[in-house]
Parts: structure tokens; sequence; C-alpha cells
């Protein structure tokens, strides 16, 4: 990352929410035209980021499968008859040889992830490992490791964590329809250690999984309405994977997606708002039309923890087309 963008991060991380807002407020963003909302959401764009600069992000799953939580999206959980096989912590020399690939193709930001309710003391201990040496590359670093104990955030920061995400995945009136086994305020108290430790927020959510709109105006608005907004707001659309509860899901109509980009945009002007799960199912036009609605980062790479991602050869395809660049 140049040092001019490196600024530009650190001057709009800086900022907290300029407002509250109210669920009917965003439900009235949802209704506006489509034109009158996205030309409010790239005016709000242009104010605070360059219109023309994606931030590029490698997420590696670095313990996969055998999760205890029930979430019901995920192949991961021990609970769902799935493809995904259950593995062990990955050794540091694998996850150093993976980040390195990963910034040689372009990416700025080395993410990591591991299917825990929550890390336990010891496997933490490997996981600082895998921060340092990252950091150490001059990547900017991000796991996501579940819930966590008191004192964790902070080991976490001195090994030099920028990132930590922790999705709401949904409001809080949908929340236990999707999950069981733990709740959304327990996914709140771990973003309230992360920020009390001084780590940036990565916090976002998945649509698509049979919420309303009024759900999905609601997920941004507690997001927005944080004590601070998350730095990074991640909107996945929902991966039906065979063998979980919500492996049937209709696919969510492209234009509800580009509209919680849209409104996510608006509602928090100075966070990175980015394409995650279910940009393989994209087409170039949608991709390039969230983009326009305001969102500026994405994953890149061939997978997410253990769904796939478009490969790199077509993502540096459309970067090209689009005349936009990677930060």
């Amino acid at each position: 990352m140049q040092a001019s963008s490196v600024a530009a991060v650190s001057s709009v991380s800086q900022s907290a929410p300029a407002r509250l807002w109210s669920v009917p407020e965003v439900l009235a963003l949802y209704e506006l035209p489509l034109m009158d909302l996205i030309w409010r959401a790239q005016g709000v764009h242009r104010e605070n980021f360059d219109p023309n600069a994606i931030q590029r992000s490698t997420l590696l799953s670095v313990k996969t499968g055998g999760c205890s939580e029930d979430c019901s999206y995920c192949s991961q959980s021990a609970r769902y008859d799935t493809d995904t096989e259950r593995e062990r912590l990955m050794p540091l020399n694998e996850v150093v040889a993976a980040a390195q690939a990963a910034k040689a193709k372009g990416a700025s930001r080395f993410c990591m992830g591991a299917a825990w309710k929550g890390p336990k003391d010891n496997d933490l201990d490997r996981v600082l490992d895998m921060v340092r040496e990252v950091k150490a590359l001059g990547m900017q670093t991000c796991v996501t490791l579940g819930m966590l104990k008191d004192g964790q955030a902070e080991k976490l920061k001195e090994a030099g964590l920028d990132y930590y995400n922790h999705n709401l995945d949904t409001d809080k009136e949908f929340y236990g329809q999707v999950i069981k086994t733990h709740t959304q305020d327990d996914r709140l108290d771990t973003l309230e250690q992360v920020r009390d430790a001084g780590i940036n927020v990565c916090s976002g959510g998945i649509i698509g999984m049979g919420e309303s709109r009024k759900n999905r105006a609601g997920l941004l608005v507690q997001l927005a309405n944080l004590p601070k907004a998350p730095e990074s707001v991640p909107i996945n659309n929902l991966v039906p994977i065979p063998g979980t509860p919500l492996a049937d899901k209709d696919r969510l109509d492209p234009f509800e997606f580009v509209r919680t980009i849209a409104a996510a945009r608006i509602m928090m002007p100075t966070s990175w708002v980015r394409l995650s799960a279910g940009r393989q199912e994209m087409s170039d036009e949608l991709q390039a039309l969230c983009f326009l609605a305001g969102a500026n980062s994405m994953f890149y790479g061939d997978f997410l923890l253990t769904t796939g991602n478009p490969d790199i050869e077509r993502d540096d395809a459309l970067f090209a087309r689009l005349g936009v660049k990677a930060i």
C-alpha cells in the first residue's frame, strides 16, 4: 500500500459515526428509487474515499471444521453433515507461505479464520505467532477466532493485530432463527473487548438467509450505532451449502444486495464496505454496480474459508476493465 493510501486509511478510521440511525430511516433509504439511492451513496463515497480504489484482502482458513456452534449457514459446524472435513490448526510455516503468496498477488490485508466457538489459550498462542509473522511481511493482519475471553484481545493487540472480524450476521430480532447456541449479545461483548483493546473492528452480516428487509435495515442500524462504527463492514450474500439448514434458500434479488451496500455506505461513510461471500456467483456487471454503490473492499483469492471465490485472473481482468486500482 502506498504511503498516501495508508494516510487515507488512518484518517478515515479515526472518525466516529456522525449520527444515530433508526430502522424507519433506513427502510426509507431502501425504498428510494435504485438510481437515486446509488447516486446518494456514490456522493457519500466520493467525500470519503478514492472512488476508483478497491482494498483487497485474502482470507485463509487456518483451522477448518469441527465447530461446536449451530450457525445455520455454516459448513464448519460439527452438527451438520457437509463436505467440510475437520482439520487441525495449520503449521506456522504454511500460513506464512500463504501470506507471502497473497502479498505477491496484490493483497494488502491477510485474514486468518479458525472454526472455534472461541480460542483456547494454547491455540491463541499459536495464532499470535501467525499474526507476528504476517505483520513482519508488511501486511495488515486480521483474524476471526470466535468469541474472546478476558485478556485475549489485549494479547492480539500486543502481537500486532490490526483487525478482528466478528460479524453480527443479522439483526437481533432474526438472530435466534439462525443461531441458537449463543446470543447476539455474546458477539457484541467480543466486539466491545476488541474495541477496548485498541484493535480495529471488522463486523458485518449475511443477507439472503430468509430475513426481511426490516431485518436487513436492523442489522445496519446495529452496526452503524455502535459506540464507534466498524472500520470494516463485510456484506455477505448467503452461499447455500448442502447439508446446512439454509441449503435450500432461494437466492436474494441482486438489486436488494446493491441496496444493502448503498445503505451501508450512506450510514457508515468512513468504513470500508467489503464484498465478501457470494461474490463468485455475481456477474462482473453486478460487482461493478456494488462498487458504484459504495463497496470499496473485497476478498481476493480462490477461497473464503470453505466457499469459493472468483479466481485472481478474473478479478485482475475486472479491475482493468473498470479502470480501478488495488490498494
